[in-house]
């Protein structure tokens, strides 16, 4: 029985961490998401820019939390929110710092 119980208990750490999450952050594209958009300026915004390289340069919109960089599952629901503060709901592979979007909202 204790045996059983403590498989049990693995298993449950191992399905929550695999479980949906909340994180919080600015849209942005995967050239411009650590080095800022000073340095590529594909347009006279932050938002104009994000849009520009995904566009012309075949970028991807990121979820960037300050830190980290995440790349979204989702790559037509960003652009609405470009150089936006969002919540994006999801499943995060830490492995490749993937999220398995469920949606997207503008940040409170």
């Amino acid at each position: 029985m204790k045996q059983l119980f403590v498989i049990l208990l693995a298993l449950s750490a191992v399905s929550a961490g695999q479980g949906k999450q909340t994180f919080t952050g600015v849209i942005t594209d995967d050239m411009c998401a650590t080095a800022g958009h000073a340095s590529m300026r594909m347009g006279p915004t932050d938002a104009e820019c994000t849009r520009a390289c995904v566009l012309a340069h075949d970028a991807a919109y990121v979820l960037l939390d300050g830190k980290d960089v995440y790349t979204l599952s989702d790559q037509q629901s960003p652009e609405k929110f470009a150089a936006q503060k969002v919540t994006v709901t999801g499943t995060l592979d830490a492995k490749t710092k993937a999220i398995q979007v469920d949606s997207i909202a503008a940040a409170k």
